[in-house]
């Protein structure tokens, strides 16, 4: 046998060796977390030279064996908590990064977030010793936000990085000692160029993972998830926070005819066929009517109470406001309520077109801060049905940031409750209505910003 063939033999058993260490760290990881049984179990592992440590793109674990082999000898814990942390940036969405954001702390932010929740597992396969810095940065992160999330973290970061955060808890040296002390993977595998089909099915059967880890974990294994309250939470919080406040709000809308072409129903072939054969007499026209969704009677209900912000009610109207004047959503003739509330209606201002929306927003103020009652609003949406005051009231929207005393009776029109809950808490609704929870953090955000979710 040859020097090179000697060389390839070595460069083989590293390959078998690196590949006994995987399937130990799964191994081990299974036995203490068994509801991440599917979500271990997703990856094949490709050695890779061209890449620090290790990686993923979603599909597979791509290492360089001899780094491998290094931190194994080093210590066996390393290798479980690299694994886990690739498999929740997976679950998590990770992977997937918003156009707008810088990727170096989005890669950073990701990084933090994931090796937060390791460091809260009591779980003895990945358990390893946290250090005073860490601990720093977690207790920073903390004061503004309950859940250390991807988003949340790349915001305080991005405020750091541009002089907008006042405290100094992170100085403009120590991003590279915050990168130092949370890497754990290459991400460069993240950015590769990945066929859109593909990149589909990798967030798909993620996210289909995610919530179904969720279901794990508050069920069969709800003692497991006692165990790692951190992950629970997180899988809690990323799986609602998915939520589509747009799309939640075009469930207020009606399907109506409005006169107008509609292009989806004209057939050239037939057209073209009538304008040849018959001398500019087409066999087939478009129709002069179409169906489409759009609000026409509607209630938005705003709790005006001392606890919630004006910036956030603001933001959460300009956030309604920027659905409802989309020229797909208003009817011609609309009745949409603002009423204005704590322990009693303050103000209730009608929109009938787009133009007094803009006005009304142009013009908005805050009128309230008493306590917070959601009665009063009832009462009086009803009596404006008793007065006829709307043709077809589809729904009203309540946003609040607290508890408050709700109706004991079921309304005769669908109802839903906009939850502003910066600890991510449930609020337990009557049964008749809808709940969406929204962090402060997604009202604040600049529309740029609305591809990923807090």
């Amino acid at each position: 046998m040859n020097i090179i063939q000697k060389q390839q033999q070595r460069e083989l058993e590293k390959i078998e060796i690196c590949m006994d260490i995987w399937k130990q760290a799964r191994n081990e990881l299974y036995l203490s977390m068994r509801f991440l049984d599917v979500s271990l179990s997703r990856f094949f592992f490709l050695p890779e030279t061209n890449i620090t440590g290790m990686g993923t793109d979603g599909f597979g674990i791509y290492f360089y064996p001899d780094a491998l082999i290094y931190l194994y000898k080093k210590d066996r814990i390393y290798i479980n908590r690299a694994y886990l942390h690739i498999v929740f940036h997976c679950l998590f969405g990770h992977l997937t990064i918003p156009k707008t954001v810088d990727t170096a702390l989005w890669d950073l932010a990701a990084d933090i977030a994931v090796e937060s929740i390791i460091d809260g597992l009591s779980v003895r396969a990945v358990r390893r010793y946290v250090s005073p810095y860490r601990k720093k940065v977690y207790q920073s992160l903390r004061e503004k936000m309950k859940v250390l999330t991807v988003a949340g973290i790349y915001q305080v970061l991005e405020e750091k990085e541009a002089g907008r955060e006042e405290d100094t808890w992170i100085g403009e040296a120590d991003f590279e000692k915050l990168r130092g002390e949370f890497f754990v993977d290459d991400h460069q595998l993240w950015n590769q160029e990945i066929p859109p089909q593909k990149m589909m099915e990798r967030q798909k059967e993620w996210k289909e993972e995610n919530e179904k880890l969720q279901t794990k974990m508050e069920t069969f294994a709800k003692e497991a998830s006692e165990d790692a309250e951190a992950l629970a939470e997180q899988v809690r919080v990323e799986n609602r926070t998915r939520y589509d406040y747009k799309k939640f709000l075009r469930k207020f809308s009606v399907l109506k005819e409005e006169i107008q072409v509609d292009p989806d129903t004209f057939d050239y072939i037939f057209y073209h066929y009538g304008m040849e054969m018959f001398e500019n007499v087409p066999l087939i026209e478009p129709q002069e009517t179409k169906e489409v969704h759009k609000v026409e009677d509607f209630v938005i209900a705003v709790d005006t109470s001392m606890s919630c912000k004006e910036e956030l009610i603001r933001k959460f109207l300009e956030q309604t406001y920027s659905v409802l004047s989309e020229s797909e959503s208003f009817f011609r003739k609309i009745c949409v309520h603002i009423i204005q509330c704590d322990d009693k209606v303050q103000s209730d201002v009608v929109i009938h077109n787009q133009e007094e929306m803009e006005r009304y927003m142009e013009q908005f103020e805050i009128h309230g801060f008493g306590g917070t009652d959601f009665r009063p609003v009832f009462g009086y949406v009803n009596e404006l049905i008793a007065k006829k005051a709307f043709r077809r009231l589809r729904g009203l929207i309540y946003f609040t940031d607290g508890y408050g005393t709700f109706p004991a009776k079921k309304p005769l029109y669908e109802t839903a409750f906009i939850f502003l809950k910066e600890d991510y808490s449930d609020v337990d609704v009557p049964a008749w209505a809808m709940k969406l929870i929204l962090e402060p953090e997604q009202l604040r955000r600049t529309e740029g910003e609305m591809e990923y979710g807090y």
